[in-house]
């Protein structure tokens, strides 16, 4: 009998826990922020990822009503920084911002310090950027279907300049190998800059750098664009077409940028870090900003987010194991 009366007993203070769990979460968020946000960006200053934090940051913070500043944790493809976000405090105080890397590193490490979807909380999409394939002046491809043609009829013969292993110039390039299927020779660099002065020099054939890094070298007539990367032409090389329309339809690949949090992170926290977010992505200044320097801003929601993380971390992963493709 007496177990009869404690169950509904025990129900009732669970009942009362939650509902008081979701009151202080919601009281939490109302406060929210009542000091300064770190946001983490996992590569050291000047890069694509480190460009669009701070593009982002004093929008977003005015948005939020509060402060944000940048904290470089370079290292191991990013998942340094990654890493000291998923194991910071649950309270929204620390987040990150990572590439498209965030899908592809799992697959990549043999030994990930965190779990991707269990360890992170995605706050949502900042935006998009491409990459674009140039050439060597010297090199007598003039187009894409040229490029293909030269590549198979020489296999071994050509290379191509990265960022370094693992990195969006690697697997962008990697990604063409596959869908062209022809074989160049991966060099890899510290960094996309020397890899782009090699691809000048003709110490490479070929590289994938971020457009907007390209852009000024191809206008001056150092390098030679074949074609971006991604689903549709960009404004900053508005002739040069994808190279899915220049004779590889399956050839899509674009960087995004995905900003996290610990998981754990109350849930109306996320949601107002989000709502700031998309209110400083649809402003005109910050459009404006993000277009001159490369970037197609995406607005989404939380579950937007991690649904585009979870669609890409398999597609990636059958590419790195189908193509044995390694950091080392």
């Amino acid at each position: 009998m007496n177990q009869i009366h404690v169950w509904p007993s025990l129900i009732r203070r669970s009942a009362v826990t939650a509902a008081f769990a979701l009151l202080s979460a919601a009281a939490l968020a109302q406060a929210y922020p009542t000091k300064a946000i770190k946001l983490v960006v996992p590569y050291a200053p000047g890069g694509s990822a480190d460009i669009a934090a701070r593009l982002v940051s004093d929008e977003w913070a005015k948005a939020l009503g509060g402060s944000i500043f940048i904290e470089n944790k370079g290292g191991a493809g990013g998942n340094i920084g990654v890493d000291m976000v998923a194991k910071a405090a649950p309270d929204g105080y620390t987040i990150g911002l990572q590439t498209v890397s965030l899908a592809i590193n799992p697959a990549l490490t043999a030994k990930m310090p965190y779990d991707t979807l269990k360890d992170l909380t995605p706050i949502g999409l900042v935006a998009s950027s491409q990459h674009v394939l140039v050439v060597n002046n010297s090199l007598p491809a003039k187009n894409i279907q040229e490029l293909v043609a030269l590549l198979k009829a020489q296999p071994g013969k050509y290379s191509y300049g990265s960022a370094g292993p693992g990195s969006t110039f690697h697997m962008s390039a990697e990604l063409f190998k596959a869908v062209a299927g022809v074989p160049i020779v991966h060099i890899p660099y510290r960094g996309g800059g020397p890899a782009m002065i090699d691809t000048i020099s003709g110490q490479v054939a070929l590289s994938f750098p971020v457009l907007s890094a390209a852009q000024p070298h191809v206008q001056a007539g150092k390098l030679r664009a074949l074609g971006v990367t991604g689903p549709r032409r960009s404004g900053l090389l508005p002739d040069v077409p994808t190279i899915a329309e220049a004779g590889l339809p399956n050839y899509s690949f674009e960087t995004w940028f995905i900003v996290f949090a610990p998981a754990g992170t109350p849930k109306p926290v996320i949601d107002k870090l989000n709502t700031a977010l998309n209110q400083a992505l649809g402003t005109v200044a910050l459009k404006e900003r993000m277009t001159k320097d490369g970037f197609d801003p995406m607005p989404s929601t939380p579950e937007q987010a991690r649904a585009r993380l979870e669609k890409e971390m398999p597609l990636w992963a059958k590419l790195i194991k189908e193509r044995g493709i390694t950091t080392e």
